[in-house]
C-alpha cells in the first residue's frame, strides 16, 4: 500500500446508489483498485461514496479527505467505505490535498465543486505548480463543457492535451493507466 499510486476521483455528492452515475463511479473505483491503485476521494456521498465502495469491494485501499468546514454546514461523517480519513480544517486545504497528493485524477460528472477541482488540477499542471499527471474527465458532460470552454485563442494545443476525455469508466481507467505507464497525457 505504501508505494501504491494514489488516484483522486472527483465528482458530485448527489448521485444515489443504483443510479447510472453512481454505478459508473463505482466501476471506476473497482477498476482502479484492480489496477493496483489507492483510491482517494472527498470522502462523503455520491461519486465519492461510489468510487470508494467499488475500490473496497475489489480489495483496494480508500482514502477519504474530509473537511471540518463542510461538516459545520452539512453534518455527515466520512462514507462507510473510507479506510483512512484525512481531516482538513477548510475546504481549501481539502481541495489542495486532493490535488497535490495524487498521481492522477479521474473527474466524474459533477457541478461547480467538481468543475473547480478539474480547473485547479489542470491549471496547476499547466503552469508547473505540480508535476504532470494524468487528468481524465469521464462522460458527455465534460466533453460538452470542455468543447464549449476551450478556445484556440486562449488555450494552446499542448494545454488542451493535459486533459483527456473518456466516454466510460473502463475507457477512463485504461487511458489513465496508459498515461502513467508512458509518463504523461497523450
Amino acid at each position: 500500500m505504501a508505494n501504491q499510486k494514489v488516484i483522486s476521483v472527483f465528482g458530485s455528492a448527489a448521485p444515489k446508489p443504483g443510479t447510472a452515475n453512481y454505478e459508473e463511479a463505482r466501476t471506476v473505483g473497482r477498476l482502479l483498485a484492480e489496477a493496483g491503485f489507492t483510491v482517494q476521494t472527498g470522502g462523503y456521498s455520491g461519486v465519492m461514496s461510489a468510487a470508494s465502495q467499488g475500490a473496497r469491494e475489489a480489495g483496494g485501499h480508500v482514502i477519504g479527505v474530509t473537511s471540518a468546514q463542510i461538516e459545520q454546514f452539512r453534518p455527515m461523517p466520512a462514507n462507510q467505505w473510507v479506510e483512512t480519513e484525512i481531516k482538513c480544517q477548510t475546504l481549501r486545504e481539502r481541495l489542495l490535498y486532493l490535488v497535490d497528493n495524487a498521481d492522477g485524477v479521474v473527474v466524474m460528472p459533477g457541478g461547480i465543486g467538481t468543475l473547480s477541482e478539474l480547473a485547479l488540477v489542470w491549471s496547476f499542471v499547466q503552469v508547473g505548480e505540480i508535476s504532470p499527471r494524468p487528468i481524465v474527465a469521464v462522460g458527455g458532460l465534460w466533453q460538452r463543457t470542455l468543447a464549449a470552454f476551450v478556445d484556440d485563442e486562449y488555450v494552446r494545443d499542448e494545454h488542451k492535451a493535459l486533459v483527456t476525455v473518456a466516454r466510460t469508466a473502463a475507457e477512463a481507467v485504461k487511458k489513465l493507466v496508459e498515461q502513467l505507464n508512458e509518463g504523461g497525457p497523450k
